[in-house]
């Protein structure tokens, strides 16, 4: 039964795509939004913009949380994102937050480029990106990641814990060579049952440990999924810990999504988007 629901509702959501905006004509331009104090968002988004920009011909730009006091890059500091004037040009804008608390002239920067009608990807805790203590603002403490990604935080099934992931609609372009079956090391994020018209395409089942072959615990959910909002496209995944961007299925999974996000999922190839890293990348620690 849930493969037959999740069928017809990619239907749909193909069906939608033919009165969104037109992709791109020229270099599309990528604008990551990180600001995270946990999963090296930093880091991560950068390599993965270095892919973008080597491999496929993107232009990129990141914003970073910066303490400014002390004018560094600081993840842990959640009060300044800066380089988000970026979003102003950008063609897709993916965001990786976690309970940022930015002064309102950045914080519409982001809503306004939510409300813009142009694409957006999110990653892992960017169901939970803002954590306002007080005003009208706290609003967004649940509902930036409802609203516009299909979940707000909710739990997760253990640090000591990892996920085994699987395809659930390999004929999707954002899963079009991704391998069918594959490990990260992300905890399985509860997010069941998603709200508003989402595309389930990957599952997880948490696994005891941090190797796939621990005995998985608890339901299944969701990994990564696409929505329509409005004229906009939404691709989000749950996964996103720093040893799961040297997983290829998992890079080629987030690079296909924003193939797809922007409307270019024609130019994805059979066997799915060139997601060889420039350089060397090693996992960094988690905060």
């Amino acid at each position: 039964m849930q493969m037959v629901v999740m069928t017809a509702a990619a239907g749909a959501v193909f069906a939608a795509a033919a009165t969104e905006p037109a992709p791109p004509a020229g270099r599309p331009h990528v604008v990551f939004v990180t600001g995270d104090d946990e999963y090296r968002s930093e880091i991560t988004m950068p390599m993965i913009a270095a892919i973008l920009e080597q491999r496929h011909g993107m232009r990129c730009s990141v914003a970073y949380a910066v303490n400014d006091r002390t004018g560094r890059r600081e993840p842990k500091y959640h009060y300044n994102i800066e380089g988000l004037e970026a979003l102003e040009t950008a063609d897709v804008a993916v965001f990786y937050l976690r309970y940022r608390e930015v002064p309102d002239a950045q914080l519409k920067r982001i809503l306004d480029y939510v409300d813009s009608g142009r694409p957006i990807v999110g990653l892992r805790t960017s169901t939970h990106a803002f954590q306002y203590r007080s005003g009208t603002n706290t609003r967004l403490n649940d509902g930036f990641g409802r609203d516009v990604f299909g979940q707000r935080w909710i739990r997760h099934h253990g640090h000591d814990s990892s996920t085994n992931v699987y395809v659930a609609l390999k004929d999707h372009p954002v899963t079009r060579g991704v391998a069918a079956e594959f490990h990260c090391r992300s905890w399985l994020y509860h997010v069941v049952p998603l709200e508003g018209d989402c595309v389930p395409l990957v599952l997880g089942s948490a696994v005891k440990g941090e190797t796939p072959a621990g005995q998985t615990f608890g339901t299944p959910n969701p990994v990564a999924w696409t929505r329509i909002r409005g004229r906009t496209r939404v691709f989000f995944t749950t996964l996103g810990h720093p040893q799961d961007f040297e997983v290829e299925a998992f890079r080629r999974l987030l690079v296909n999504g924003i193939y797809w996000a922007l409307g270019m999922e024609a130019k994805i190839p059979p066997d799915g988007t060139d997601v060889r890293t420039v350089g060397e990348y090693v996992a960094p620690p988690t905060h």
